[in-house]
């Protein structure tokens, strides 16, 4: 009876999981280069997502940036053309400053080229002098309205380069007018109030030609967990690693002792009925 005591009480231990004492662990650090390409049209300032889909956007890429604070981000901004508004930085700080700051008076206003940022961005990871990354990732966040159609040339060297794109619609079908000071946008062809709405099929295009995958904005689908989770599957480079201090879980010794209690337990009576 003592010794079916002893390896319950044991077993019980070891299910608890006692930690005793402490032990060193190394971490290995892993990094990714990442542009975030953001659309700064004026059909961004559209309100069929609330505040309007430039206002949502920032906020959302304020949490994004923090969630890779161990990896390289850059920002571009463009419209007709793009500019590089923050180079590749782990500078967690000045990323927020720049995201604060972004607004459609930044670029000029000639209509939309998605082309434009993935070329861009297909310049500077191709200039980068520092440790290569293996993967190099562009998030291309746009309501889609593309007037010029000419990506598929940038598309398919970046898919050659391993460089995926993993685009966010923002917006929605149905739109909405586009706000301008105390009035609206007027389409001249029309004379009435321009609707903007949420154009997903070049996005989608774009992400399936390099690899990546195509993720939607608006008040009723929030995809930005997905295209975090997507980012983190993304295998990095070694950029370093550290020592942390970790518990010593000491389970395994009371398992070993609870065992060799038990199998003794099933053993006795065995030789009790054989003498």
């Amino acid at each position: 009876m003592l010794l079916r005591t002893s390896y319950f009480v044991l077993f019980l231990i070891a299910m608890a999981g006692p930690s005793i004492g402490t032990s060193m662990k190394e971490i290995k650090e892993e990094g990714k280069d990442i542009f975030i390409a953001i659309d700064l049209s004026q059909s961004m300032n559209a309100t069929d997502i609330g505040p309007s889909r430039l206002q949502r956007t920032k906020f959302e890429l304020k949490n994004l940036v923090r969630t890779f604070s161990g990896d390289r981000i850059g920002l571009i901004i463009f419209s007709s053309e793009a500019f590089i508004q923050c180079p590749l930085t782990f500078d967690q700080n000045v990323l927020q400053l720049h995201i604060d700051g972004l607004n459609t008076g930044l670029v000029p206003n000639q209509g939309t080229d998605l082309n434009a940022p993935l070329a861009m961005a297909l310049t500077k990871f191709s200039e980068d002098e520092s440790l290569e990354m293996k993967s190099k990732s562009v998030i291309l966040i746009s309501d889609g309205e593309d007037f010029a159609d000419n990506f598929k040339e940038t598309t398919s060297k970046m898919s050659n380069e391993g460089i995926k794109v993993f685009s966010l619609g923002v917006g929605t079908s149905q739109g909405s007018t586009i706000p301008r000071g105390n009035s609206v946008i007027i389409d001249p062809s029309t004379n009435q109030p321009a609707i903007t709405r949420l154009e997903s099929n070049n996005l989608k295009l774009i992400a399936n030609q390099t690899n990546g995958e195509y993720f939607e904005l608006s008040d009723e689908v929030q995809e930005i967990p997905d295209l975090i989770a997507a980012i983190e599957r993304q295998e990095g480079t070694l950029t370093g690693s550290r020592m942390i201090e970790a518990s010593a879980n000491k389970f395994f010794y009371f398992l070993l002792a609870a065992l060799g209690l038990a199998i003794v337990d099933m053993i006795l009576p065995l030789r009790t009925i054989k003498l």
